[in-house]
């Protein structure tokens, strides 16, 4: 069987002394994490292990000794191959290195059932005995191979798929290396001790020259207190606010449900009471989800302060606002010449006269009581874009937002005009279908949802007959004007979606996560790779151990946000049969249940 070590590779050059780590059960592998540096006394190493065992979580143990000779140390070596009567341990690990030599030595000591120590080396022994006849199992059970790896990555990085944090619903066993990457990342404790404090103990580890630390770090945890208290004091009094009856009367509870402004306030809410929770989060996950809720929140803030400067300076609402009503006469001028186009012969199609005449006038109707609507509302244009525009503090999403529902109250003509047709339509649709069925002798059962036979007199198939020649007739009329207004409606509904889905993309995107994976891949570890390091004859096999980084579609695809989706609950085909019959088509809305 292999021994595999996990060696880190700032102890290569550490002094001699005791390696505490950890052995992984059920794999024949340990985990090297510091090296204790002689001189130390061994009562002191035994409480300071167990203080670390306690604060980390981790069965940490003295795994064995590391040698590397220097002047005036020649007895150093047996020493420390003498303390494994003192830290008794199933192996003990003997590992040495020569000064001149990449590789490093190893001898297994194993206690046997009366206590004493017997003796396997990986080296040239094991190589003689096998040539003198030696067992190959016996030659197998020796072989020994190092496994360096860089431990302040590991420390750092979250292996994926990320395994259940809860520690109650572990169904399945944990592999070598995750519990390897467990192990370095819960002994963060072992690594406090540096070279600058005061005690007895002196040990060799990726913090051993000094902790990594920042002051601005620091302040921000301090300062962070107090903050999230103030702000869990605002949000339980806009909650408060919110929950009063007057905003659950019909009108106010039926714009809060369909304004895409308010939709996004709520979810903002949500994300707050997120962000001013004072429990730290319990595990990676969370971590994750609250730093990437920060990063988009404080993104979302400075576009939608970009965006506000923008508006503000060298007066562009009040050009804004000059150019709207322009605009909007513009609109209405066109519709007016394409109902005028519609009610003659447009591309030479032969209309119903009459109904053609009573739509259009219908039509223009509506046009000009919206033209007369938005000249009342001329004056107040300005003041409106003014105050709206200070929405772009809270964010970009809450103008986009605001952009949509503001297209859609200027666009309400033309959701009339679709209403209309399509429901004109869709009637023409059914009665044509219900008397189709009619005259093949046929009924739709109400009950038992399909279609039966029935017998029908003279009186009912001749009125049957009639109407369903007058209806067919009448359709190209409805059905072109149903088409016209089906494409407006169209356009709006994808400019609108456009805005959703920008919303919905800086809501949902892990900008954290996708910023670790382009600066410091190797926090987010999808596995590792291995190359050979050094094969020296007389020493063991050593492999470096490099992370793999998370591919970036994965990244996004396991830390998105969830938020209420956007997109359209209807398939294509779906879509396409709902046009054909005519059934409404709402734009593209908030669910009211989150998806990932």
């Amino acid at each position: 069987m292999v021994l595999k070590i996990f060696f880190p590779q700032c102890c290569n050059r550490a002094d001699s002394g005791l390696l505490v780590g950890r052995w992984i059960a059920g794999h024949d592998s340990a985990v090297v994490l510091a090296v204790i540096h002689y001189p130390f006394i061994p009562g002191q190493v035994k409480q300071y292990i167990q203080q670390m065992q306690a604060q980390s979580g981790v069965e940490l143990s003295v795994l064995g000794s590391w040698s590397l000779p220097k002047e005036g140390q020649e007895g150093l070596e047996s020493f420390l191959r003498d303390l494994s009567t003192i830290f008794p341990q199933e192996r003990w690990l003997q590992i040495s290195r020569q000064m001149g030599k990449t590789g490093f030595t190893c001898e297994v000591l194993s206690r046997d059932q009366t206590g004493g120590s017997a003796r396997r080396s990986n080296e040239a022994e094991a190589k003689k005995e096998s040539k003198d006849g030696g067992d190959g199992e016996e030659e197998a059970e020796e072989k020994v191979i190092f496994v360096h790896y860089e431990q302040r990555k590991v420390m750092l990085s979250q292996l994926h798929p990320i395994a259940n944090e809860n520690p109650e619903n572990k169904s399945e066993p944990s592999t070598e290396l995750r519990e390897m990457f467990q192990t370095v990342a819960h002994s963060q404790p072992l690594f406090f001790l540096d070279k600058y404090d005061d005690g007895l103990l002196k040990s060799t580890h990726w913090q051993s020259e000094g902790r990594e630390a920042s002051i601005i770090v620091e302040l921000m945890k301090q300062a962070s207190v107090p903050l999230c208290i103030f702000i869990s004091w605002l949000l339980s009094v806009w909650t408060w606010t919110c929950n009063i009856w007057i905003f659950s009367v019909f009108p106010l509870c039926f714009l809060s449900s369909i304004l895409s402004t308010f939709i996004q306030l709520s979810y903002r809410t949500e994300h707050m009471r997120t962000l001013s929770s004072p429990k730290s989060a319990e595990g990676h996950t969370q971590f994750m989800r609250k730093a990437n809720i920060l990063v988009s929140v404080l993104v979302d803030v400075a576009l939608g302060v970009f965006l506000m400067s923008w508006l503000y300076r060298d007066d562009h609402i009040s050009m804004l606002a000059d150019a709207l009503v322009p605009a909007a006469d513009h609109v209405a001028q066109q519709l007016e010449e394409l109902l005028q186009w519609l009610m003659g012969a447009p591309a030479g199609l032969k209309m119903n006269r009459a109904l053609d005449q009573v739509l259009g006038r219908f039509f223009l109707y509506h046009i000009h009581l919206w033209i007369s609507y938005i000249h009342l509302m001329a004056p107040f244009i300005e003041g409106i874009l003014w105050y709206g525009g200070l929405s772009a503090c809270f964010g970009l999403t809450f103008a986009l937002s605001l952009l949509s529902d503001m297209v859609a109250l200027f666009t309400f003509h033309i959701y009339c005009f679709y209403v209309y047709g399509a429901r004109l339509y869709c009637l023409k649709i059914y009665g044509l279908s219900s008397l189709w069925r009619l005259f093949r002798g046929k009924k739709w059962n109400v009950l038992r949802q399909r279609v039966d036979s029935c017998s029908y007199d003279l009186d009912q198939l001749f009125i049957g007959t009639l109407l369903l020649t007058i209806l067919l007739f009448l359709l190209p009329t409805t059905a072109l004007y149903y088409l016209v207004f089906t494409l407006l409606r169209l356009v709006i509904v994808l400019f609108q979606g456009i805005l959703h889905l920008s919303v919905d993309f800086i809501n949902s995107f892990p900008l954290f996560a996708a910023g670790l994976r382009v600066c410091r891949s190797y926090r987010l570890a999808e596995g590792v790779k291995f190359r050979v390091l050094c094969e020296e004859p007389g020493t063991a096999l050593h492999l470096l151990m490099e992370i793999n980084p998370l591919k970036f579609s994965s990244v996004v695809r396991t830390y998105r946000t969830p938020t209420y989706s956007c997109y359209p609950k209807d398939s294509w085909a779906a879509l396409v049969k709902k046009l054909f019959i005519g059934e409404l088509i709402y734009p593209w809305r908030h669910k009211t249940t989150k998806t990932d």
